[in-house]
């Protein structure tokens, strides 16, 4: 049996930091600690200064994203930690009985972009971003802000019971309070956790907002029908794993979709596994931050929310990490770490309530705006501060409670829509993947980076086919290491390949020039392969309309290919166009060019290391082969 909360009374009027998180239905946990702030990830303390490892809860805000060389509004939000001297379980029922229930009054309460404002930003997004090649998604946030004079501990325990009994489906529900900062919400989504070597994520998307009454399968149904919403989830699966595939030695494997049913939202998920053996620190810093409050490619994504907010994130998208040591005594620690997201900031007075929407080549501006107003009400009103949705909680009688409805889930049809979506993807990722050598057994490739990570889950089937693969950056690849390696890929990357002023562009012509020089095998992807055509004398020109996260079944040589797409920029020869030079061509209908091969080089318009490309893995097989076949 828990222990009765006396521990919480003290914690409550003792002064000092602590946090409440509740992780299973009928508990709540309580950490008490003292507070340090450190600069970089590798700089939280998980052992004391005898060695012995230590629980440790941080915060870490969005600003951490510089560790990784990307960009962001610097508001110098500290990387707190609270190093955990006691942790005790405590009965979540008891826990409601002695936290305060009062209304906290808000006053001058608004957001602090005005809607049509916002629906400005989206649409330069749309239109300069996306429709300029910068990148597949991005999220774009605004604040609910309002002024709390409030004592801080007692609303911050007064939104977390609200929480506790008005929200349901959370990942983590939680307050965390520390000096001069305090941070409640509940969180839906688990970025990253690691657990004796499994490592696990959680990518959500999609927000369906509940109509007056609850939601039905019948309303839900038409969300789930909707491509905005399904291509939007997909695209978000590919940018986790990633990141998977860079910190996993087996890359990654997806199982899903899943409903995240919450009171007032319902999302769709898919959850990620794989095994590594690498710090929790360096996989928390490998994976920063979810694309689905980020965008992606994720280092570009960084960059365009550079560019359209106008302040800083603080601890908007970030997480709350807590680092476990692991039973058996051998110093080594578990995290878990869910997204800062759903989350009331308070600090000097004032109450933030960060939300954002995911703005897709096809996002309707005013329907983001209304996204966004849903997400803060979802907040807001489960915490108190504004009416709640109209929801029965009571039999007609009012005598005893309405049972729980049956989870949306677990309709047939519901569920069979959900089974569909499956059925789109690559089997790479879903089914356990062989242990065999591979066609490739003891060839080497190396594989050049432009600014996505997506070679990341090209490095790894290379891997899967028996390649040795490496992956370097395209500002740090040497010409020596281009020209000497048995087997090189270009990578994709954002933005225009014709852009004769940025640096990216231009030192991947070179490498991909001084490449075929050599008569060595090479094979180019997406904006590599835009480059390589460039280069053989066919023209690139902008889509009508960006390519991204479509899936198309296209012309590659010697049949059709389900592949997935992520390209605003295509190659195009006249249509009916077979041969120009020295290189075949593969090309649809309007001439454009979905694959290139010549002597010793091949390349593909197409990510076939998509979740999108069903065909992906034969189809990588075959050009790789053709590559290394007529060097």
């Amino acid at each position: 049996m828990p222990p009765s909360p006396a521990p919480l009374a003290a914690a409550m009027t003792g002064g000092k930091p602590f946090a409440l998180i509740a992780r299973e239905p009928d508990t709540v946990e309580l950490l008490t600690g003292d507070v340090i702030d450190v600069e970089l990830l590798g700089d939280i303390p998980l052992h004391g200064s005898d060695g012995a490892p230590h629980e440790v809860l941080a915060l870490v805000p969005f600003r951490q994203v510089r560790e990784r060389g990307f960009a962001c509004h610097d508001d110098g939000a500290p990387l707190r930690c609270l190093i955990v001297r006691d942790h005790v379980v405590l009965d979540r029922a008891a826990v409601m009985r002695a936290l305060p229930s009062e209304t906290i009054p808000l006053e001058d309460a608004g957001f602090d972009i005005a809607d049509e404002e916002y629906a400005d930003i989206v649409r330069r997004v749309i239109t300069d971003e996306i429709g300029r090649g910068e990148g597949a998604n991005f999220v774009i946030r605004r604040d609910f802000t309002a002024a709390v004079s409030a004592d801080p501990v007692a609303t911050a325990l007064t939104w977390f019971r609200a929480l506790l009994e008005h929200e349901r489906g959370a990942y983590w529900t939680f307050a965390i309070v520390t000096p001069g900062h305090i941070a409640v919400g509940a969180s839906p989504e688990a970025h990253v956790s690691a657990h004796d070597g499994a490592v696990t994520m959680n990518p959500i998307s999609g927000t369906f907002r509940h109509p007056d009454g609850g939601a039905t399968a019948e309303t839900l149904s038409e969300f789930l029908r909707s491509t905005k919403e399904t291509e939007e989830l997909f695209m978000v699966v590919d940018e986790e794993l990633k990141m998977m595939s860079a910190v996993c030695s087996d890359g990654g494997r997806i199982t899903g979709p899943h409903l995240k049913e919450m009171s007032r939202l319902t999302h769709t998920e898919y959850m990620l596994t794989g095994r590594s053996g690498l710090d929790p620190r360096d996989i928390l810093r490998e994976t920063m931050f979810a694309p689905t409050v980020t965008g992606s490619p994720m280092q570009n994504a960084c960059t365009v929310i550079t560019r359209h907010e106008q302040s800083p994130r603080g601890y908007y998208s970030g997480v709350a990490a807590l680092f476990t040591p692991r039973d058996g005594g051998d110093a080594s620690h578990d995290v878990d770490a869910p997204i800062l997201i759903r989350t009331a900031y308070l600090q000097d007075g004032r109450l933030r309530v960060p939300v954002g929407a995911t703005l897709v080549r096809h996002s309707d501006p005013y329907g983001e705006v209304s996204e966004t107003h849903g997400k803060a009400a979802g907040v807001l009103g489960a915490i108190g501060a504004v009416p709640r949705d109209n929801a029965p909680t009571t039999a007609p009688d009012e005598d005893a409670p309405v049972a729980a409805p049956r989870p949306l889930a677990e309709d047939p049809d519901i569920a069979a829509l959900l089974r569909s979506r499956n059925e789109r993807l690559a089997a790479f990722w879903i089914e356990p993947q062989d242990a065999d050598g591979g066609p490739f057994q003891g060839r080497r490739a190396l594989v050049v980076d432009a600014e996505d990570r997506f070679t990341t889950m090209l490095a790894h089937q290379l891997r899967h086919l028996g390649l040795d693969a490496t992956i370097a950056p395209w500002s740090e690849v040497t010409d020596t290491q281009v020209a000497q390696a048995e087997l090189v890929v270009f990578g994709p990357g954002p933005g225009d390949p014709r852009d004769p002023q940025n640096p990216r562009m231009e030192r991947m012509r070179q490498v991909i020039a001084l490449r075929r020089e050599t008569g060595r095998p090479l094979l180019a992807v997406c904006l590599s392969h835009q480059i390589l055509a460039d280069s053989l004398g066919i023209d690139l020109g902008p889509l009508a309309e960006p390519h991204q996260g479509v899936q198309k079944t296209v012309p590659v040589f010697d049949g059709a290919a389900s592949i997935g797409f992520y390209n605003t920029f295509t190659a195009r020869v006249p249509a009916g166009t077979t041969q120009v030079g020295e290189a075949f061509v593969s090309a649809d209908a309007n001439g454009d060019v979905s694959a290139l091969r010549g002597p010793g080089f091949a390349s593909v318009q197409g990510h076939l290391e998509s979740i999108l490309s069903r065909d992906g893995m034969t189809t990588l097989e075959r050009l790789v082969a053709h590559s290394l076949a007529d060097a």
